[in-house]
Formats: structure tokens, C-alpha cells, sequence
């Protein structure tokens, strides 16, 4: 197959951890052809998509001369089996003009996760599809109604609506005297953007738990401790990666989100839950499946390829009824 990677450069990656050198590592190993480019590199010329994109060649499980690469050249993704929309958020417009030219390929080429759906699923929103997973939580750019959330439930959370791996995270606490002026930094302009605020869970000193899926089923789970004198679990931020098991609640929650993963097409993601209370859908570029192998658990990257085989087959087919 001919795979095609949209993301941040592989040069830049920490391998021991990345799950995108993970994919690209099984696929190497399986004889595909592979091609990395950046959302800036991509072209739309009337219906036709291409990216100025360089070949990766003789990929290395080590850090630093981990990843080879060709000369740039011109791309047609038309031609391409698969395409991994891997970069890192934000999600912000160019995230979402990338998915909108990916929009634009042919049928016959495998787009993952389906970008018109990545679209309208901004992670930290999706998640409020399921008010009776979650613990309390509100969206707004309503000063008044933040300081009244917080009224009601004292110790919360704090955060950037499209951020990610942690970065503009808060932690309020009861009687915070930095509330005020968190929210005049997260509020300022005359068009602010709305923050995530969220009842805290204790039970995150336990560890917050990444739970993979793939089309919808759990494959398995890691569990990420905050650092000491920390309120994030991110890996980004010092979070330290634990091997856990799916309990009853993992598993009861992956069932109810399962159909509507499915039937978006949102086939590779992961799940944030602490304390039996889910806190967010990841579609954008999840994060996890090294730490799930190296703990003994599945080689997620292995099924991934699996999963992308049986697919491409009714596709083929369509490609090639289409050519006679």
C-alpha cells in the first residue's frame, strides 16, 4: 500500500512514545511505500488534492537519525491507499482547512480518520454528547456563569477548549486568588473564545486512564500519574505511563460511544476517564499505543494495518469497476 502521513515533521518526534513512528514502524515493516507532508504542504487546484511531500526511507526504533527522507515532490493524493491525518492540535482553522481539502479525495482512498467527521467533532465537544459519562462540566465564555459553576463546585478545572497535551491547564482551587485573573487571560479581546470548566476529580492523583479504541472497540488501556505537586497527567508535562486493566465502567462507556465512532468513521481513538467519569473523546491524533505494547498489552499498530487491509479491499473494488 501506499500510505501518505499528515503531520508534524518525523524528524521532530520522540520515538519511544509517538504513536504516528509507531504506524509508521508496522508499515515499514510490511513493505508499504511511505510519505510524510505538513498541512501547509497541501494543494487543491479544482477537485484535484496534492502536497508537496517527501518519501521516508529507512526508519530507525531509536532517537535521533530515527527517520530518512527524500528529496520533496509533488504529490498526488489521489494515488495514495491511505492517508493518517496525525498532526498535533490545536484545532483551529488550519486544522479544519486541512480536512476540508481532504474532504475532496476520492472514495477509493482511505482518509483516517474521516476528516469531514474530525471536523464536526472537535474533541473537547464531542465528549458533551454524553452528559451522563462525564463529570459536571460547562463551556462558555460567560464570566457570570463560570464564577457560578465554580460557586458550585468549588475545586475545578480550568482549560483551553482547543488546546492539547495539557498546555493552559488550571487547577482552582476553594478560595483561589488567581481565579480573577485566569479568567480576564483566558476571556481578553472583544471575540473571546470559550473555556472548558470542570468539576475536579481527587481520583486523578490515581492516575487519569487512556483507554484506545479501534473502530469503536477497546483494545486496552494505560494509566497516566501526574507528577508530584501537578494537577496534569499528560505524558507532555511529566505524567508518568503505568499499565492498567479495562474495568466494568471502561467498558460500559466504550459501548455507549462505540456506535457513533463507527458510524463517523473515527477509527483510531482514545478516551480520557478518571474516576469512572469520561472527560474527553480524542479523534484528532491520539496518543498511547507504544505505551500498550510495551506494558504487554496488543500491538495496536499491527491491528491498525489489519483493520486498514480488510478495508481497502471494497475499495479496490470500487477502483477498479470505476477504470473499466
Amino acid at each position: 500500500m501506499r500510505i501518505a502521513f499528515q503531520t508534524d515533521p518525523f524528524a521532530g518526534l520522540t520515538t519511544k512514545g509517538d504513536t504516528t513512528f509507531a504506524l509508521a514502524l508496522e508499515a515499514q515493516a510490511r513493505g508499504f511505500e511511505l510519505w510524510e507532508y505538513e498541512p501547509r504542504d497541501l494543494r487543491l487546484e479544482g477537485d484535484r488534492v496534492t502536497a508537496r511531500a517527501a518519501r521516508l526511507l529507512n526508519l530507525k526504533d531509536q532517537q535521533g537519525g530515527h527517520a530518512e527522507r527524500s528529496e520533496a515532490a509533488d504529490l498526488d493524493l489521489a494515488e495514495m491507499d491511505v492517508i493518517l491525518i496525525r498532526q498535533d492540535p490545536p484545532f483551529d482553522m488550519v486544522y479544519m482547512t486541512a480536512c476540508y481539502m481532504l474532504e475532496k479525495l476520492p472514495e477509493s482512498v482511505l482518509v483516517l480518520n474521516d476528516p469531514a467527521e474530525i471536523r464536526g467533532a472537535p474533541e473537547k465537544l464531542f465528549v458533551m454528547d454524553y452528559p451522563e459519562l462525564m463529570p459536571p462540566t460547562l463551556v462558555t465564555a460567560d464570566e457570570e456563569a463560570l464564577r457560578a459553576f465554580r460557586d458550585r463546585h468549588e475545586d475545578m478545572i480550568l482549560k483551553p477548549l482547543y488546546g492539547n497535551g495539557g498546555a493552559g491547564v488550571f487547577r482552582v482551587r476553594p478560595g483561589d486568588e488567581n481565579f480573577s485573573s485566569l479568567l480576564e487571560m483566558f476571556l481578553a479581546g472583544p471575540r473571546p473564545l470559550p473555556v472548558i470548566a470542570q468539576a475536579y476529580l481527587k481520583e486523578v492523583r490515581g492516575g487519569d486512564k487512556r483507554v484506545l479504541l479501534l473502530d469503536g472497540e477497546p483494545v486496552g488501556a494505560i494509566n497516566r500519574v501526574p507528577a508530584e505537586g501537578e494537577a496534569r497527567s499528560n505524558m507532555h508535562v511529566g505524567g508518568r505511563a503505568e499499565p492498567c486493566e479495562l474495568s466494568e465502567r471502561d467498558l460500559e462507556i466504550c459501548a455507549a460511544i462505540a456506535p457513533e465512532l463507527k458510524e463517523r468513521r473515527l477509527v483510531l481513538t482514545g478516551i480520557d476517564v478518571i474516576g469512572g467519569y469520561m472527560t474527553e473523546i480524542n479523534v484528532t491524533s491520539p496518543t498511547g499505543i507504544r505505551e500498550l505494547k510495551r506494558f504487554g498489552g496488543p500491538d495496536m499498530a499491527a491491528m491498525f494495518w489489519d483493520w486498514c487491509a480488510r478495508e481497502k479491499l471494497p475499495l479496490e473494488t470500487t477502483r477498479a469497476e470505476s477504470s473499466l
